[in-house]
């Protein structure tokens, strides 16, 4: 361990002060054996990282190295991108591969572990906090099962991006340090349809608390029933009871010390706290649109933060039913089922933990608590994005956001634009501002999805035939479904119901779409203000002026109705860029979604401009040779529907 420096003063690549509490503190498999195999008994097994042709930095974040005391002049070293690929070793660090298991789309699988990420080590910063920094990307690992360990461009910088964009908005969440690529290269095929190429290996460095996870005392479960798998260290529960210590001691040190000698009620309180940070983390994730796409129970972090970022998507158009990865057919990880899939993980969590945990009390703990958390935080954050400093929302007493919703979805809003024009709809009575008004009720009008998009949002997947010849062979035996790719047979129902939506359903003219469009929103508007003066006769009632409280109302919705999300479109034109090369369009999103409320953008806000002066502010992409127009809140491109795998 190196000597602490003099407090503040910012550390070199060959300084950082490594401590590596959770290699010392766990079993680990010295053997530095990468074979695929099932590692019993220990947490952790030694790696070593591949090496990369010619690394090159594409980005990096400082305030996340900030987290390590990083002194921001080495990014400027000649050898920089080589530390981040592991190349060079940092002074101090231990790589290892982490053991975990999962329920994957609800079974479980045994064992997993990190295939193509690897534990640095643990650096204490000046200000004495504890951070562990990963490799992704780095190389192969004993569970890498049939892959090479390494990741892609396209892959690394949305993660990249997406961390650093959720740590902005508010949302807890892993940091991303760097993402660098080089001249080595990997077969992928994107589609899966046969087509594949050559992409260049990169490498990003994650930083967090701790990477544990709930998979990661998976690692002891007996065989299941359904799957027939099991932990590899199936049954040790000693192994579970020094990891669930651990944990606690280190990452809940006040459970730790206020709980010693109480092991049942220890471990208990940091179960309720566990389920509350998660709950509050899922509501969060609502509030901002944000569908994280593969809710299994090793993609669930032990400390309630928001972990691996795949076919994660931020919410264009409203639609509770989104499905951001295209792998899931079943809409198992759809928008609207977050919150009870993560309910679920908490319970499997707690089932993991029974054989030191009474299950029976810990039910009782998640009943209580994780939806009061989750309505608490959920209705909370929805009044800020409203305006209703007074007259907060609650369960029972939501019928304005029920109705914004319904509307959002009948007009196919776009979600975040349609928050943000809100902070624009004067209070009742205001008749100076009533310019603004209709501005914004033209606006949120424009962020509606056209009439044939909205026809193929509720098109079936399925034609009518395919619907019909796999319903009858759900009747004869539901088995048979799993032969076309169908893990749930609640598809079929779902199709079913678009089907007769869609069939019943003509399409309007773009006339047609408009007018209904304006005088939905026109009505809700009319109802909005309504309950805005409401809120006002509570905040007068408090003593404060009609302008004191619209200030402060509008300043809470400015804040709490980001301008700036990472849109897909927008993650894939500087993916495109990047891939020829040309980073600049990855940093201008960057430097775009780490100020995702607009705080100190250059252009003015969407909303703001006149319809005369659409075009001013708006910025031409000559480095990703698009050519085109874009402005980086402005909505999906008409027909462009991104989805990842």
């Amino acid at each position: 361990m190196i000597e602490d420096k003099e407090e503040g003063k910012e550390r070199g690549l060959d300084e950082l002060n490594f401590v590596n509490t959770t290699l010392k503190s766990l079993p680990v498999d010295d053997s530095f054996n990468t074979k695929q195999r099932q590692t019993p008994n220990v947490c952790f097994s030694r790696v070593v990282p591949t090496k990369v042709n010619n690394p090159k930095m594409i980005l990096h974040s400082q305030d996340a190295l900030n987290l390590i005391s990083l002194d921001p002049k080495e990014v400027e070293r000649k050898d920089f991108a080589h530390y981040f690929t592991g190349n060079k070793y940092f002074a101090g660090a231990e790589y290892a591969a982490h053991c975990y298991c999962g329920h994957q789309f609800g079974y479980f699988s045994g064992q997993l572990g990190d295939g193509a990420t690897m534990y640095i080590g643990e650096i204490v910063n000046n200000s004495g906090k504890k951070w562990e920094i990963q490799f992704k990307g780095a190389g192969k690992t004993p569970y890498s099962r049939t892959a090479d360990g390494r990741k892609v461009l396209r892959s690394s910088l949305r993660e990249f991006l997406c961390s650093e964009a959720m740590n902005a908005l508010g949302v807890p969440t892993t940091r991303a340090g760097t993402c660098a690529t080089s001249d080595s290269t990997v077969v992928r095929d994107i589609f899966y349809n046969g087509n594949q190429i050559n992409e260049r290996c990169t490498v990003i460095t994650r930083i967090a608390q701790t990477f544990l996870r709930f998979g990661s005392f998976e690692i002891v479960r007996e065989e299941d029933e359904h799957t027939g798998r099991a932990g590899p260290s199936a049954g040790n529960t000693e192994l579970l009871t020094k990891l669930l210590e651990y944990v606690i001691q280190s990452y809940y040190p006040e459970i730790w010390k206020e709980k010693e000698g109480d092991k049942k009620g220890m471990y208990l309180s940091f179960y309720k706290e566990i389920v509350k940070r998660t709950a509050h983390l899922v509501a969060l994730w609502q509030c901002v649109g944000f569908c994280h796409g593969v809710l299994n129970t090793d993609n669930m972090s032990i400390v309630g933060v928001t972990i691996d970022y795949g076919p994660f998507g931020f919410m264009e158009a409203y639609d509770p039913d989104m499905i951001c990865n295209s792998s899931d057919d079943g809409g198992r990880y759809s928008y609207k089922k977050q919150p009870e899939i993560c309910y679920w993980n908490c319970q499997k969590l707690a089932d993991t933990l029974s054989p030191i945990m009474p299950m029976k009390e810990a039910q009782k703990v998640l009943d209580q608590t994780f939806w009061q958390e989750y309505n608490n935080t959920y209705y909370d954050k929805m009044s800020r994005k409203l305006g209703l400093l007074h007259k907060k929302l609650t369960k029972e007493d939501s019928k304005i956001l029920d109705s914004l919703l319904e509307t959002m979805y009948a007009t196919g809003a776009d979600w975040t634009n349609t928050f943000r024009a809100l902070c624009s709809i004067p209070l009742p009575g205001d008749t100076k501002r009533a310019k603004e008004e209709e501005r914004a009720l033209r606006y949120i009008v424009k962020q509606c999805m056209s009439a044939e998009e909205v026809a193929g949002r509720d098109k079936p997947s399925m034609s009518y035939e395919q619907l019909t010849t796999l319903i009858s062979i759900a009747q004869q035996d539901p088995r048979l479904l799993s032969m076309f790719g169908i893990r749930d047979p609640n598809v079929l129902i779902q199709q079913y119901e678009k089907y007769k939506k869609y069939k019943d359903t003509p399409v309007a003219t773009p006339e047609q779409k408009e007018a209904s469009d304006r005088e939905k929103w026109a009505a809700w508007i009319d109802s909005y203000k309504q309950v805005l003066e409401q809120d006002i006769q509570q905040g007068l009632a408090a003593s404060k002026t009609r302008d004191d409280i619209d200030v402060r109302r509008r300043e809470e919705m400015i804040h709490s109705n980001p301008r700036f999300i990472l849109r897909n479109y927008i993650a894939q034109r500087a993916i495109t860029a990047a891939e020829k090369g040309i980073y600049s369009e990855a940093k201008k999103v960057f430097d775009v979604i780490t100020d995702p409320y607009g705080i100190n953008a250059a252009e003015q806000d969407n909303l703001s401009v006149g319809d005369e002066e659409e075009e001013k502010g708006k910025e031409v992409d000559e480095d990703a040779e698009c050519k085109t127009v874009v402005r980086y809140d402005a909505k999906r491109p008409d027909g462009l529907n991104l989805r990842v795998t």
